[in-house]
């Protein structure tokens, strides 16, 4: 899905640095996973991918893995969440030091 101009970069980089373009492969390999929605990939990606640039990544992975299986089996997202408190936090920063609890409460009632 890339343009022809990203596309010709991205094979000159890669031939330029072949760990970059084996650690692209990995991040593909593990978009797919997370498409697929089958958690049995993920132990084989993890062995994979461990000994690469994404060592810390894995590592990462791997502290809670049991979460990570989670959210590539369930359907649930807590997306939206995160998003309504991104916003409120954005409200609040913009404010800060320059009003009170009243008027923050009342632009986060108004801004939803």
């Amino acid at each position: 899905m890339l343009s022809p101009e990203d596309r010709s970069f991205t094979e000159a980089l890669c031939k330029a640095a072949p760990r970059l373009k084996r650690a692209a492969e990995d991040v593909h390999a593990f978009a797919d996973l997370l498409h697929q929605n089958d958690p049995a990939g993920l132990t084989p990606w993890l062995e994979g991918a461990a000994a690469t640039e994404l060592g810390g990544f894995v590592t990462g992975l791997r502290q809670d893995e049991d979460a990570v299986r989670a959210a590539i089996a369930e359907p649930w997202s807590n997306g939206h969440v995160e998003g309504q408190v991104n916003r409120l936090k954005l409200i609040k920063r913009s404010m800060y030091g320059r009003a009170k609890f009243d008027l923050l409460r009342q632009r986060v009632l108004h801004a939803a």
